[in-house]
């Protein structure tokens, strides 16, 4: 790998690792170099991904609840015993939930508040200290909030609290970018479009309903894989070692419709 990309002797946290694009990424900064941990609120899960990304380099897993407070901090605890530095931190856990405006449910808005916006800032809020050890003027700590397109279109697909949540942290991610520089630590969004996960597989699994979708993309598909990898490493790199407050769409040309 080039040296503009490589991650070796880096550290890394993906919340929600398991699956999805957490999983996509956790995979290219193990194969960039890095040594990853994975956190999720399955403990098996953890478990059994971990030991399956290993076979790309050095893979951690831990269970952890990041809903309460609680939660995260014994997150940050445990990790401050197994590594000094935090050199990447991507925070991805998301959740999102679909119903008709009449009958959308406050818990659901709620639920999509918690996750999206208020656990990543107590992540980063006590992530902070070891964020802190790592980063220097040559190479900054970094952070990477997961966002959405959702949070920059106004295409809600029925998930009124998802867009709203993810147009927050994009808010909050600017805010931090701007506070935290002074102390050698990047903050930057990447906003994907369609990528296969467990909130698309409805999409995925109906033919009829993914040629829809695909036809509101100028790309006319979704993204994959080694893309959404790619653009993780980039961030963590040298490459991005110069950009902080960004928000990225991935997305195919979705954002500009």
């Amino acid at each position: 790998m080039h040296q503009y990309f490589s991650l070796q002797g880096r550290t890394a946290l993906v919340t929600g690792g398991t699956r999805g694009i957490g999983h996509m990424i956790a995979k290219g900064l193990l194969e960039a170099g890095a040594r990853v941990w994975i956190c999720a609120r399955d403990a098996q899960a953890c478990a059994e991904v971990a030991a399956e990304l290993s076979a790309f380099g050095e893979c951690h897993g831990i269970a952890a609840n990041l809903v309460h407070e609680e939660g995260i901090k014994a997150l940050a605890q445990e990790l401050g015993q197994q590594m000094d530095k935090l050199d990447i931190l991507v925070n991805n856990a998301g959740t999102s939930w679909g119903a008709p405006l009449e009958s959308y449910p406050m818990s659901g808005w709620e639920k999509c508040m918690q996750l999206n916006v208020t656990s990543v800032f107590g992540c980063i809020q006590q992530l902070l200290p070891l964020l802190r050890k790592a980063g220097t003027e040559e190479s900054p700590a970094r952070v990477i909030n997961i966002g959405s397109v959702a949070g920059i279109t106004a295409h809600g697909e029925n998930a009124y609290a998802y867009g709203p949540s993810k147009a927050a942290l994009h808010q909050l991610s600017r805010m931090l970018a701007r506070e935290l520089v002074s102390e050698h630590i990047n903050v930057n969004v990447i906003a994907p479009g369609r990528f296969p996960s467990k909130m698309t597989r409805h999409i995925a699994n109906d033919e009829a309903a993914m040629a829809e979708d695909c036809a509101l993309i100028p790309m006319k598909r979704w993204g994959r894989e080694d893309e959404m990898s790619a653009l993780a490493v980039m961030l963590a790199s040298t490459a991005g070692a110069y950009m902080t407050g960004a928000i990225i769409p991935i997305d195919g040309g979705f954002h500009l419709e």
